[in-house]
């Protein structure tokens, strides 16, 4: 019970501005119980004045009695479940919301320890499984407990000796409950990490679809899949069979119980203690006051199964984001683009080894500075760090001499654009991922952003133009298409300084050299801070960084760093001194798309 109090106290705090709604909620259940209540006695009056006596006259003051108590509890009944599943909705959202936002605050590397569908899993079922908890769970216990109240009180009025007798078999329900519920969150435990698991499996092999028909690998696929679907079939079936074994105990109580009311009955009514019409009341409020009972048992099973879903949301919730903003930040004013790297040091999360050490160097507008090096020696954390989805372990990164952790990172990101090495794509319209380099941009300044990264002709030749859709992974557009889209969305940010990760990794030498010119215009008067093994543009940088594990080992011009035969003529070496530009295709559907 100690987690069960903990997951809803964390909780119940999102119910903040819908509680009013739960008191309405709560209003209408005592409403239904006590009309249900007062049904049942309008029932007794029917048999023994109407009834049993077979008089018509005595039929219907009850009757329209009973009907007009239904309709009440009917129409209380509906205003009370529609409104209770609104509100249950409402928390839905407002704590998928809360989870996803902090989601989105996480480093890199939380990423990369969780499986995606496990993070979907988390964010669905999870979720669903605190509403349980949290609003349905408080509404259920409400009505649960009101109703068992006012049907005992009812059985209790009509006869309170017979009543206590059966009363003496209520506490069953709670001591099964209790039985069942560790094994029942053990279950419900391994059954949504089951769930995640199947989700990854297949968001990652239809997202690798390729190297899954390339590599032959569809057996492994499907026994992957299986392993996931047998280990999540196992511990539904254990789940399902102690709900059911609980379910089936409660029913043999409830018979039981059924059973010794009418008995009793019977035998009140031969020694003339009791009318039929009173034990048939009697015998209904025993019926009606069990399945009540028997929900707030239920209630424990479904609380301890929540509170599953709730530590795997802890786990999310309780990460903390690697970079908040500061307290108070400092006001904005017009970038201007000198970035600046002081004696910076950093290690990720885990890593034993330091990713850069005691790098510095500066970039000033109009500049283009290449960070260039071999593969795993530090160059994109560079990148990382710029943006701020890291702070340095030491040392100080400054944006026109003011430190990166003094400004809001909302500020930050809209005065540096990432163009990161992975080309993304969200699935949307053409027009839709270019606008989102600056939400609000007219049809005019999209289409300019289109011309200057070299995309307008392909896009408008496609036959729905800027309302094309694309989505991650697409095949309607090639490889160096999809790198001119996100060009044209880094242009209409037109932030003052500019990261450019590996522009042109996975591209063909064709589509690389049509992607050269946009990136040129792109650079044009921008602070840019190049990270590539491509150095077909090196001879146009203002200055070449060469890193080597973590450490800034070469700086200079590409001419200057040739002639000195060090680590940078190992890499650049045999490179022409320039390379031309290649127009663009009349008609660029003829490239072969990979």
């Amino acid at each position: 019970m100690r987690e069960v109090r903990q997951a809803f106290r964390r909780f119940w705090p999102l119910t903040r501005g819908d509680r009013r709604w739960l008191v309405v909620i709560i209003a209408c259940v005592v409403v239904s119980a006590l009309a249900e209540t007062a049904s049942i006695l309008l029932f007794a009056q029917l048999t023994d004045n109407a009834l049993k006596a077979g008089s018509l006259s005595a039929f219907w003051g009850p009757a329209g009695a009973w009907l007009g108590v239904a309709a009440l509890g009917a129409l209380v009944g509906y205003l009370g479940n529609s409104l209770a599943t609104w509100t249950a909705e409402r928390f839905v959202l407002r704590l998928r919301a809360k989870v996803f936002r902090h989601v989105q605050d996480l480093p890199p590397h939380f990423f990369q320890r969780h499986r995606q569908g496990d993070l979907v899993e988390r964010l669905t079922g999870d979720v669903e499984a605190i509403e349980q908890m949290v609003v349905s769970g408080v509404v259920g216990t409400v009505s649960a407990a009101f109703s068992a109240v006012f049907y005992a009180s009812a059985a209790l009025y009509l006869r309170w000796d017979l009543a206590l007798a059966t009363f003496v078999l209520a506490p069953l329900f709670l001591l099964a409950a209790r039985r069942f519920s560790g094994r029942i969150k053990a279950a419900s435990q391994d059954e949504r990490v089951a769930d995640g698991a199947i989700t990854s499996v297949v968001e990652e092999s239809l997202g690798n679809i390729v190297l899954t028909q390339a590599y032959n690998r569809r057996a492994d696929e499907e026994k992957r899949l299986e392993r996931e679907a047998r280990a999540w079939m196992s511990a539904s079936v254990r789940g399902a069979r102690l709900s059911e074994m609980y379910e089936q105990f409660v029913e043999v109580v409830e018979t039981l119980c059924v059973l010794a009311v009418i008995g009793l009955g019977v035998w009140e009514i031969s020694a003339g203690r009791m009318t039929l019409g009173q034990l048939l009341a009697f015998a209904a409020f025993i019926g009606y006051l069990y399945p009540p009972v028997r929900s707030l048992g239920g209630l424990g099973l479904t609380l301890t199964a929540a509170t599953a879903g709730a530590e795997r949301l802890n786990e999310i919730l309780d990460t903390e984001p690697a970079v908040t903003d500061p307290a108070e930040p400092v006001a904005a004013w017009p970038v201007r683009g000198w970035v600046g790297f002081h004696d910076v040091s950093f290690r990720y999360p885990g890593s034993r080894r330091a990713s850069l050490r005691d790098v510095s160097f500066g970039a000033g507008p109009g500049e283009l500075v290449i960070v260039t090096g071999s593969s795993g020696a530090g160059k994109s954390t560079l990148s990382k760090l710029l943006t701020r989805f890291y702070d340095p372990a030491q040392g100080v990164i400054t944006l026109d001499g003011v430190p990166l952790t003094d400004m809001s990172l909302r500020f930050l990101r809209e005065n540096v654009a990432l163009l990161p090495q992975e080309t993304l794509i969200l699935n949307g319209t053409i027009r839709e991922n270019i606008a989102c380099g600056r939400p609000g941009a007219s049809e005019q300044e999209i289409e300019r952003a289109a011309r200057e990264a070299a995309a307008h002709n392909f896009i408008t030749a496609l036959p729905d133009g800027y309302d094309t859709a694309i989505a991650p992974g697409t095949a309607a557009l090639s490889g160096g298409q999809l790198q001119r889209i996100a060009i044209a969305r880094a242009m209409l940010r037109a932030a003052p300084v500019l990261v450019l990760d590996e522009p042109t990794a996975g591209l063909d030498a064709v589509a690389a050299r049509q992607v050269v010119q946009p990136l040129r215009k792109l650079m044009a008067g921008r602070t840019t801070i190049m990270i590539t093994h491509d150095l077909s543009l090196a001879p146009d940088a203002d200055r070449i960084l060469v890193v080597d594990r973590g450490r800034l080992v070469e700086t200079g011009t590409h001419a200057e760093l040739l002639a000195r035969g060090g680590a940078y003529a190992a890499l650049a070496e045999p490179l022409p001194d320039a390379v031309a530009d290649v127009p663009p295709p009349a008609d660029e559907t003829m490239i072969l798309r990979w």
